[in-house]
């Protein structure tokens, strides 16, 4: 099995998300079209899912007051109604 592959006729606009990709990660863009390849096939680099991986650029990036906006929109999600489990 070959690991190397030619490529033709990505598309303009795959090919700014490759070059968006690698700035946005500060890779190279082989590095962000393989990360792309990857995740659009299910696969990432540390074995999670495709979906894993693609949140993963949205872990850490709320403010703490947006956290907070948050955590308080849905505390009443927490309550349970004894109700329902009867």
């Amino acid at each position: 099995m070959a690991s190397q592959l030619t490529v033709r006729g990505l598309g303009k606009d795959l090919v700014r998300e490759i070059h968006q990709t690698a700035r946005d990660n500060g890779i190279s863009l082989n590095k962000a079209a393989l990360l792309l390849m990857r995740q659009g096939a299910g696969l990432s680099e540390d074995g999670t899912g495709a979906v894993a991986a693609s949140l993963a650029k949205y872990i850490g990036s709320w403010s703490a007051a947006e956290g907070k906006r948050f955590r308080e929109a849905v505390r009443e999600l927490d309550q349970v109604d004894g109700g329902f489990w009867k």
